[in-house]
Order: structure tokens, then C-alpha cells, then sequence
């Protein structure tokens, strides 16, 4: 995976509501981060496959994100 790829997913991760990425449980987070990321650029299947393990590896990291968002830490 790429730099750039990479800063687009989390730069979109940070546009994306905080409640919207508390709400969806993970196979969902990940279906609308990958289909949110194809819109800003294209991927491939092995791309996609590639991001979508980074993304489900990340889901940690991504929810206390949102948490603190939502808790006004950010």
C-alpha cells in the first residue's frame, strides 16, 4: 500500500462523523471506509483486499478516535 493511499484513508477516517464510525460494527466500518476510499481514488482487487486487512487490523485505533472525537478530546 502506498503513502498517499494511506494518508486518504485516515484523512477520511477524519472527515467521517464520529458516530457514524462508532455505530457500524466492523464488517460494515470497513465495507463504507473501502467504498468512501474508491471514490477519492481507484483501487484494484488486490489493492482493496490489501487495504481492507489494514483497516480491519486498525479498528481498534479507529473507534478510540472517534470516541475522543465524540467526547470533545480532539
Amino acid at each position: 500500500m502506498n503513502p498517499s493511499t494511506l494518508r486518504q484513508f485516515w484523512s477520511l477516517v477524519d472527515a467521517t462523523q464520529a458516530a457514524t464510525l462508532m455505530a457500524l460494527d466492523d464488517t460494515k466500518l470497513v465495507e463504507q471506509l473501502i467504498e468512501q476510499l474508491k471514490k477519492q481514488c481507484s483501487l484494484n482487487s488486490s489493492q482493496t483486499d490489501m487495504i481492507s486487512a489494514y483497516i480491519r487490523s486498525r479498528i481498534p485505533l479507529v473507534r478510540d478516535l472517534a470516541q475522543t472525537r465524540q467526547l470533545g478530546y480532539a
